[in-house]
C-alpha cells in the first residue's frame, strides 16, 4: 500500500521554479514585444481568414458567421487574460504545459502538454495542406489532377491523394525555424505585413461591392434543402455556437506567444501585451472578412475551398482574385512558420523535464535552438500533411486548444488563492506554511475570512469550490448541448436541472470571491478574478461539447498513445524523480550517519554554485529508515575533500532540518521525488 501511495503521489507532484530558474535559459533571448505580435499574427491569420469563414457560413451559421467569430474571439480573449497572468508568473517555454505543471501536477501537465503538441502538429499540417491547395489553384489545379490520377489513395480517413507539395512546404518552414529564431521571425514579420495589408484592402473593397439583401434572404430564395430558414441567422442560435466551436480554430496561435517566454527579452511584460494586441487585431480582421464574404455572395452559394476568391469572382472583380491569392500564400506561409515555433518549444519543455524522450531537448550550440526536437516533430508533421485531409484536422485541433485553455483558466484560480510561505519572494510556488492553524471549519468561513492573505484553510475552501464549479460546468454544458430543444420548449425537468447547475456555479464563484487572494506582485494580473476565469472555463467547456463525437474519439486515441509514453517512460525519467532506494542518506537521521565516507565527486550538479548530492548504494545488511525527518536533523552529502585521501566526507546537519528542503513538491511524505532545483543527480 505504501508503494502504491508513493506511485500515486508521483502523478501529482508539482514543479517549482526559483527566481534564478525563471531567468536562466539555454535559448537566446532576442524577441521584442512587436516581434512577438508579428509572430502571433503570423500564426493566426492563415487558413481561418481565407478558408474557414466560407465553410462555417455555408454549413453552420449563415451570415451569422460574424457572430460565431465574435463568440470565438471573446472566448479566446478571456483565455488570453489567463495566459497573460501565467506568462508573468512563469516566463518559460512550454505554454499551458508549464502552467499546469506548477499548479495541478505532473499527470495533468503531461495530458495538457501532449494535447497542446497535437494542436500545434495538426495546425501546422493543415496549414501546409491549405497552402498547397492555394498554390495549386494558381496553376489551374494541375498538381491536384496529376497526383489524383497517378497516386490515388482509397483509404478511409486519409486524403484522396498524397500531397507531396504540402510535405515540401512544411519541411522548408521547419528548416527555417530550426536554424535560428531571429532570422525566421524577420521573414515571418514581412509576410505578415503583406498579408494584413491585403486583408484590409479586401475588406474595404468587399463592403463596397456587398449587398445587404444577402443577409435578408427569404424562404422563397433558398434552395430546397440544406440552407436553413434564411435571414441573418438561418440555423438559429445552435448554428451560431456550433460555428463558434469551429471558428475557435482561427484564433489558435495567440497562445503560441506564451511558448516563447524563454526567448523574449522582457517576457513578463512583452508576452501579456503582445497576446492582447494579437487577439484584438485577429477579431477585427476575422469578423470583417466573414462579413464581406456573406455580403457579396448568398451564404448557401459560398465556395467551400476558396470562399474569398470565389466571392470576388461572383461580383465580377476577377482581378482581385490575384491579390487574394497573394495574400493567402503570404498569410499561410507565415502561419506555417509560426506554427513550427511553439511545436518545437513544447517538445523542448516536455523532454527537458523527462516526460518524453530527453534527446529531443538537445540545444544546438550553433543555432541556439532545440534543433533535433524541431526536426523530429517537423518530420512527423510533414508526414501528416502528406497523408491527411484538411477537413479532418480542423475540429481535432479546436478540441485540443479548448481543453488546454479551460485548464489554464482553472490554474489561474488555483494559484490566485494558493497560500505560500512568502508570496512576495516567489510568485510561482512556495513552501507551505505549517505554523498557520485553523480552529475548525465553520459555515461562516465560506463567506468571510479573518486573514487578509491565503491560509491553508482558505486555500482548501477555494480548491473545493473550484472542483465543484468545474463539475457543475461540465454537467451544465452537457445539459445545454444535448437538451437544447427541450430547453427551448421549456421542459420542466430540463429547465430545473439547468437552473440548479447554474445556481451551483454562481454559489461556488461567490464563495471563491470571498476568500483572500495571494498578494504576489506581478507585472500583469488577470482582471475580475474569479468571474473572468470561471466564465472562460465554461465557455471553453461548452464549445468542446459542440464538436462531433468523432472528434472526441480521435482525442481519446491520441491521449491513450500519450499516456502509454508517460507511464512506461515519463514517470521513471521525470526530472522530479530521484530514486530514494539508491539514496537513503537523503532522509537519514543522526544515528544512521556517523562518520560516513562518500565517494569522490563524479556527478554533475544542475546548479554549479551549489554543492551536489550523491547517490549512495544500499549496504546488504543495512536497514535505512525512510520517511519524514521527524525530530532529527537531516544530512546532505557534499564534497569536502581531505588532503590525505582526496575523498569526500559527510557534511554535518543541514541548516534546515525540514525535509521540504530536499523533497520539493511534497514535504513530509515518503515520496521519491526531489526538487531538481535543489538537488543534483546523475545525468
Amino acid at each position: 500500500m505504501a508503494g502504491c501511495g508513493r506511485s500515486l503521489r508521483k502523478l501529482f507532484r508539482k514543479k517549482e521554479y526559483t527566481e534564478e530558474d525563471l531567468h536562466r535559459s539555454e535559448l537566446r533571448r532576442c524577441l521584442t514585444t512587436w516581434e512577438l505580435v508579428g509572430l502571433g499574427l503570423s500564426s493566426t491569420l492563415g487558413t481561418g481568414v481565407y478558408v474557414m469563414s466560407g465553410q462555417v457560413a455555408r454549413q453552420s451559421a449563415g451570415p451569422a458567421v460574424v457572430l460565431s467569430f465574435l463568440v470565438a474571439g471573446v472566448t479566446a480573449a478571456l483565455a488570453g487574460f489567463c495566459f497573460a497572468e501565467f506568462a508573468a508568473r512563469v516566463p518559460r517555454a512550454g505554454s499551458a504545459y508549464v502552467y499546469s505543471y506548477v499548479t495541478v501536477g505532473e499527470l495533468m501537465a503531461f495530458a495538457i502538454g501532449w494535447n497542446i503538441l497535437l494542436e500545434y502538429i495538426i495546425g501546422t499540417a493543415s496549414l501546409g495542406r491549405a497552402l498547397s491547395s492555394y498554390v495549386d489553384s494558381v496553376s489551374g489545379n494541375v498538381i491536384l489532377e496529376a497526383f489524383r490520377h497517378h497516386l490515388p489513395m482509397a483509404v478511409p480517413g486519409l486524403a484522396a491523394y498524397p500531397d507531396f507539395l504540402a510535405l515540401a512546404l512544411v519541411a522548408v518552414a521547419v528548416g527555417i525555424v530550426a536554424v535560428g529564431v531571429k532570422e525566421s521571425v524577420w521573414v515571418n514579420t514581412i509576410l505578415s505585413c503583406i498579408n494584413i495589408f491585403i486583408i484590409a484592402i479586401m475588406i474595404v473593397c468587399g463592403f463596397y461591392k456587398g449587398d445587404l439583401h444577402n443577409w435578408q434572404l427569404s424562404g422563397e430564395e433558398l434552395p430546397e434543402s440544406g440552407a436553413g430558414d434564411g435571414g441573418f441567422t438561418p440555423f438559429g442560435f445552435s448554428g451560431i455556437m456550433t460555428g463558434a466551436a469551429t471558428c475557435f480554430f482561427a484564433f489558435v496561435g495567440f497562445d503560441f506567444i506564451a511558448s516563447m517566454g524563454e526567448e523574449a527579452m522582457d517576457s513578463q511584460r512583452s508576452v501579456p501585451v503582445s497576446m492582447g494586441v494579437t487577439v484584438v487585431i485577429d477579431l477585427v480582421l476575422y469578423c470583417g472578412m466573414a462579413a464581406v464574404v456573406t455580403l457579396m455572395v448568398p451564404y448557401f452559394a459560398v465556395d467551400l475551398n476558396a470562399p474569398v476568391t470565389s466571392a470576388f469572382d461572383y461580383v465580377g472583380w476577377t482581378v482581385a482574385t490575384y491579390g487574394v491569392t497573394l495574400g493567402a500564400v503570404c498569410g499561410m506561409t507565415s502561419s506555417l512558420m509560426g506554427g513550427a515555433f511553439p511545436m518545437a518549444r513544447v517538445v523542448y519543455a516536455m523532454s527537458s523535464d523527462g516526460l518524453i524522450f530527453r534527446c529531443l531537448s538537445a540545444v544546438s550550440p550553433r543555432f541556439h535552438t532545440p534543433f533535433l526536437g524541431t526536426v523530429v516533430t517537423g518530420g512527423f508533421t510533414a508526414m501528416m500533411a502528406l497523408l491527411l485531409d484538411l477537413s479532418a484536422l480542423m475540429d481535432m485541433m479546436s478540441i485540443g486548444t479548448l481543453l488546454a485553455f479551460g485548464l489554464v483558466a482553472v490554474c489561474v484560480l488555483i494559484l490566485r488563492y494558493e497560500n505560500d510561505k512568502d508570496p512576495a519572494e516567489n510568485g510561482v510556488s512556495g513552501v507551505k506554511t505549517s505554523d498557520e492553524t485553523s480552529s475548525g471549519f465553520k459555515v461562516r468561513h465560506l463567506i468571510s475570512s479573518r486573514s487578509s492573505t491565503p491560509t491553508p484553510a482558505t486555500a482548501k475552501i477555494a480548491k473545493v469550490s473550484i472542483a465543484v464549479m468545474c463539475i457543475s460546468q461540465v454537467a451544465l454544458a452537457i445539459t445545454v448541448t444535448t437538451g437544447y430543444e427541450l430547453l427551448a420548449g421549456l421542459s420542466v425537468w430540463t429547465v430545473l436541472l439547468a437552473s440548479v447547475l447554474s445556481l451551483t456555479i454562481l454559489a461556488c464563484v461567490f464563495v471563491i470571491s470571498r476568500q483572500p487572494q495571494n498578494p504576489v506582485h506581478l507585472k500583469f494580473r488577470a482582471p475580475l478574478v474569479p468571474v473572468l476565469p470561471a466564465f472562460s472555463c465554461f465557455a471553453n467547456v461548452y464549445l468542446m461539447f459542440k464538436l462531433s463525437l468523432v472528434t472526441w474519439l480521435r482525442l481519446i486515441v491520441w491521449l491513450a498513445l500519450g499516456f502509454c509514453i508517460y507511464f512506461f517512460y515519463g514517470v521513471r525519467h521525470s526530472s522530479l524523480n530521484v530514486d530514494t532506494e539508491e539514496s537513503p542518506l537523503l532522509f537519514a537521521s543522526n544515528d544512521d550517519m556517523t562518520n560516513y565516507t562518500a565517494p569522490p565527486p563524479t556527478h554533475r550538479s544542475l546548479h554549479p554554485d551549489r554543492a551536489p548530492l550523491y547517490s549512495v548504494p544500499h549496504k546488504a545488511n543495512q536497514s535505512t529508515p525512510r520517511g519524514p525527518c521527524q525530530g532529527s536533523a537531516s544530512y546532505v552529502v557534499a564534497p569536502s575533500h581531505t588532503p590525505s585521501t582526496g575523498q569526500s566526507t559527510l557534511q554535518g546537519p543541514h541548516p534546515d532540518s525540514d525535509c521540504s528542503v530536499l523533497r520539493g513538491a511534497h514535504p513530509g511524505n515518503p515520496d521519491d521525488s526531489v526538487d531538481s532545483g535543489h538537488v543534483g543527480h546523475s545525468l
